[in-house]
């Protein structure tokens, strides 16, 4: 059998790749799991996105859960980080979230959380795969088959939380929050209003069809226009499943995750916070980034892209902060996941405690031109040993020299390949992008 987790859970074609067969399996065999480690009638918080196939995978995934004799804790539609809040703060064995995140409505994916709210391990993972492979999943009879619960006060607790973690009144600031069709449409509105912000809300009426079409924080522009046209403080955009968050300044200036991380690490830096006085990072942050944290005396734990490897690096290192440019934010003072509310909740106390709009917050870093292009309709299994594109990548390395970078890399979610470079200007850097991406077109076509 072939691997089925990825970097980020099961992911792929919703009832092609993403079968109601394997998630009846998944959920079976996550049970078993449980069980196999002694909990004699696991409990799991099952949560989704609002796109169509949600529903189908939800009945599929809690007849496995209570086909093995689990309880399944429905709590409908809500932020993977919020999955993860509930499942660490219940008596809860796991926790599952039905979700593609930022991927198009046809996508689906699921990920399993433990009972302390982080991701199951590589170990956890590959255990649960050999249960399926092997048929080895209980089938229990009577009463000691599962049932399906639900939790009408889940949205409650998990807005409390985010409420309670500042101490700040947000009257006075009008914000744009774009939902992105998704799990944070009901809920990031309600967030933001109970701490006293003004909100407007654009793309937070999903109907099943419509999550993340041209909308959301992979089209950062539409909040930004959405900030200038309403007069707005700032714009907050999330995603999918809203574990990111992208924002925008009074002037329509993007702020990716790489600004707002700097933002939070000067923060927690000039008030003792941050341990170790480090962030974590992955490849992909801007070489801006790298220098900002340095004039500050803080150092940069360098990771795989992938919140998870951010995760793990925090974890080893005992850090409680690391992020992702695409909005991925670590705060593991309050969070065990990336969560773009929680994020979004302490950017914007930042803004109101320090008196600084957030177009002046930005300028903590000054970013190197980047370029990004997906290749799509290529081999990227066959990446490591096609040496023309290495070639071309060694090339460009020569001739950016110590000025800039080059970065090539396989998606861990998609069939494309990523190729990013940095430079003094964004032409150089385009230069490089394409010529390495002709490379793989060449090279890597299928």
């Amino acid at each position: 059998m072939s691997r089925i987790f990825g970097t980020d859970g099961v992911r792929g074609k919703a009832n092609i790749d993403l079968t109601p067969e394997l998630a009846v399996d998944l959920g079976r065999g996550l049970v078993t799991l449980l069980h196999d480690e002694g909990e004699k009638r696991p409990s799991v918080v099952v949560g989704r996105d609002p796109r169509w196939s949600g529903e189908m995978l939800e009945a599929a995934l809690v007849a496995g859960i209570t086909a093995a004799g689990g309880d399944a804790v429905c709590v409908g539609v809500m932020p993977t980080p919020a999955v993860a809040h509930l499942t660490m703060h219940s008596s809860a064995a796991a926790g599952a979230m039905i979700s593609a995140s930022h991927n198009p409505v046809g996508d689906n994916g699921i990920k399993f959380f433990g009972p302390d709210g982080f991701k199951l391990t590589d170990l956890e993972e590959e255990r649960l795969e050999a249960i399926i492979a092997e048929g080895t999943g209980r089938r229990p009879d009577g009463v000691r088959i599962g049932r399906r619960l639900t939790d009408p006060a889940a949205v409650s607790r998990y807005i409390e939380h985010l409420t309670a973690i500042v101490d700040v009144d947000l009257s006075g600031l009008k914000i744009v929050v774009d939902g992105a069709n998704g799990a944070a449409s009901n809920v990031a509105p309600q967030v933001y209003r109970q701490l006293g912000a003004e909100v407007v809300t654009l793309h937070c009426r999903p109907d099943g069809a419509n999550i993340n079409e041209g909308c959301g924080s992979t089209y950062p522009e539409i909040v930004a226009q959405g900030v200038v046209e309403h007069g707005a403080d700032a714009g907050i955009s999330h995603d999918g499943d809203a574990d990111r968050l992208i924002a925008a300044t009074h002037q329509g200036t993007e702020v990716d995750g790489d600004v707002i991380l700097a933002v939070l690490a000067r923060q927690m830096h000039h008030l003792g916070t941050l341990n170790a006085d480090t962030v974590a990072t992955t490849v992909m942050t801007n070489l801006g980034f790298k220098h900002a944290m340095e004039s500050l005396g803080i150092d940069v734990v360098e990771t795989k892209v992938g919140d998870r490897y951010v995760l793990e690096a925090m974890r080893e290192r005992g850090l409680n902060l690391g992020g992702e440019q695409s909005g991925h934010l670590i705060d593991l003072d309050h969070a065990t996941t990336g969560d773009g509310l929680l994020s979004a909740v302490r950017l914007l106390s930042i803004v109101r405690s320090t008196g600084s709009p957030l177009e002046e917050l930005r300028s903590v870093m000054t970013r190197l031109p980047q370029v990004l292009v997906n290749v799509p309709g290529v081999d990227r299994s066959r990446l490591g040993e096609a040496e023309p594109v290495w070639d071309a990548v060694r090339a460009e390395e020569s001739r950016l020299g110590e000025a800039g970078r080059v970065l090539l890399r396989p998606s861990g979610t998609e069939a494309l390949i990523r190729v990013m470079a940095e430079a003094e200007s964004e032409e150089d850097a385009r230069s490089s992008v394409d010529r390495i991406a002709g490379a793989v077109r060449e090279h890597l076509a299928v």
